[in-house]
């Protein structure tokens, strides 16, 4: 489980630090900086998927994504007497993304390269890693520590060099995880692959969970949705079927879930109350299909160690969501979970279950603040120096 996630200098992120629980509810008005939590959490699994550089690529590039608003801001701004201005910059430019949990804790600081002349001159390049044991980071808890090429691990009480140079756009998460001598990097490494983000299932005519499709068991519902009969089929299987019953009940009762199989070939219908016949998934509506691809997510025989869901109200009716909260919040039970929302009734849902830590988002002259939350409450966090 994470414990807290800490993010400069992304975005409207100029410097955040959550102390998180096993449901965290991310609100707040549009341009709040919402999406960014979202998406600095996307860019952290990247590291271990070694599509890290690529990732902010496709977003502009490092330029696009750093905080754009001054490196200070100084009394006179804070107070309106002068306008938000231009200050000398002191220090490097830098993006950097962490987090602590029970077991492992890491953190990443990008920069730009010294390489001016090169035609890559704006990619970022990892400029310090940092992998330690436990939650606090301290010297003794330091199991592996990368300075621009230059990496060292501690497997046992003494650090040791690595004779292989990184290179400057990859992660060491990714470059080197050597089970003997650095076994902490290979865990990390998996652990974070095993997040899970959904934030767009596909639900046009043209969808694929629309068709029949070949299946096989189906532990993890793909991040479109593509093979849910097949997922909802391994949930029936080898998963708690009578929760996805009780599900499917909660959000549309007198209804029962069928899967059509032919020759390995599965298609999703729903048999509705009062309806002669079950209507295949091309019948559904966009939010009846999207409600089934949440159930596939939410009651995966092979939960993650951390599921991250963007704005998962988007196509359902308002009456919908209080079943979709409590569904989130029975997974978040026995796993952690991240919601991003604009929906009131599922907030509502979400807020009275006793887990939930709640982070409501404003912006306060461009840059994400929480509501509520001053120095005191935000957890000790200090940044590894380059």
């Amino acid at each position: 489980m994470l414990h807290t996630l800490a993010i400069s200098g992304y975005r409207s992120l100029k410097e955040i630090v959550l102390c998180l629980g096993q449901l965290n509810l991310i609100t707040g008005p549009n341009g709040s900086g919402k999406s960014n939590i979202y998406r600095a959490l996307r860019l952290l699994a990247a590291t271990a998927d070694g599509r890290l550089i690529q990732s902010l690529a496709r977003e502009g590039g490092l330029q696009s994504t750093l905080w754009a608003g001054p490196e200070k801001f100084s009394r006179e701004m804070l107070a309106g007497e002068t306008p938000v201005q231009g200050t000398v910059r002191k220090k490097p430019i830098s993006l950097r993304l962490g987090f602590t949990s029970d077991e492992f804790s890491y953190s990443v600081d990008l920069g730009l390269p010294q390489n001016q002349q090169s035609a890559f001159a704006r990619d970022p390049v990892i400029k310090r890693e940092c992998l330690w044991r436990g939650p606090s980071r301290n010297a003794r808890d330091l199991c592996a520590d990368r300075r621009g090429p230059n990496l060292r691990v501690r497997p046992e009480r003494k650090w040791e060099d690595v004779h292989v140079p990184l290179t400057n756009y990859s992660s060491m998460l990714t470059e080197y995880s050597n089970p003997v001598d650095a076994p902490e990097l290979m865990l990390m490494r998996e652990t974070i692959r095993e997040w899970r983000f959904y934030d767009h299932f596909r639900t046009d005519v043209e969808a694929p969970a629309r068709r029949v499709e070949i299946g096989t068991y189906t532990p993890v519902l793909a991040h479109d949705g593509a093979d849910l009969a097949a997922a909802l089929q391994t949930i029936c299987e080898i998963g708690n079927a009578t929760a996805l019953d009780e599900a499917i009940q909660d959000a549309f009762p007198g209804s029962r879930l069928e899967i059509a199989t032919q020759e390995a070939r599965f298609e999703v219908s729903l048999r509705q109350d009062g309806m002669l016949r079950s209507l295949r998934a091309a019948e559904l509506s966009d939010g009846t299909l999207r409600f089934l691809f949440l159930c596939a997510a939410l009651l995966t025989p092979r939960p993650p160690e951390l599921l991250v869901l963007n704005e998962p109200e988007t196509s359902l009716h308002p009456d919908l969501l209080p079943a979709l909260g409590r569904l989130i919040a029975e997974f978040a039970k026995e796993n952690q979970v991240f919601v991003v929302t604009h929906a009131k009734a599922l907030v509502d849902e979400l807020s009275s279950a006793g887990q939930c830590v709640h982070f409501q988002l404003e912006k306060e002259f461009g840059a994400t603040r929480f509501l509520g939350v001053n120095d005191f409450d935000i957890p000790y966090w200090k940044w590894p120096s380059r």
